[in-house]
């Protein structure tokens, strides 16, 4: 089983975040496309305009099936080892739930501002399309 992450190529905290996925996974469960890499999203239906809700997680074996922002993160969460325990958690304790998506939300609209913009779009050593290119910034 495999999901695709839709990231901010261009964010600093998203391609640090996705980075870290990177070396935790190593192209196992998740593969990677850039907001900025219209093409490919075209091919899922998703917009510019999807994208300022935040990062997109797509189970691959059943495109249909999508989360997005705090929930994408979440599910990402849920996704790594013993990380099911932790998001479990968060979502019992009354309010967290709320808190995070605010949290979110803040971060997101935020997040040049925050954590700076990167000059060149990042592009994942494990693309979705695999033509990516190894070594990217």
């Amino acid at each position: 089983m495999n999901y695709y992450v839709i990231y901010d190529g261009n964010c600093n905290l998203c391609v640090t975040l996705v980075q870290f996925l990177e070396t935790l996974d190593q192209g196992k469960l998740f593969l990677y496309a850039a907001m900025q890499d219209e093409q490919t999203l075209t091919q899922w239906g998703i917009t510019s305009q999807d994208c300022q809700q935040g990062m997109i997680l797509i189970d691959a074996n059943a495109p249909e099936r999508r989360w997005q922002g705090s929930d994408a993160a979440e599910e990402i969460g849920k996704l790594l080892p013993l990380g099911s325990l932790f998001v479990d958690a968060y979502r019992t304790i009354p309010g967290m739930k709320w808190a995070g998506n605010r949290f979110y939300e803040q971060i997101r609209d935020n997040r040049y501002t925050l954590f700076g913009k990167r000059d060149t779009t990042y592009q994942s050593t494990y693309c979705v399309d695999g033509g990516c290119k190894i070594g990217n910034n």
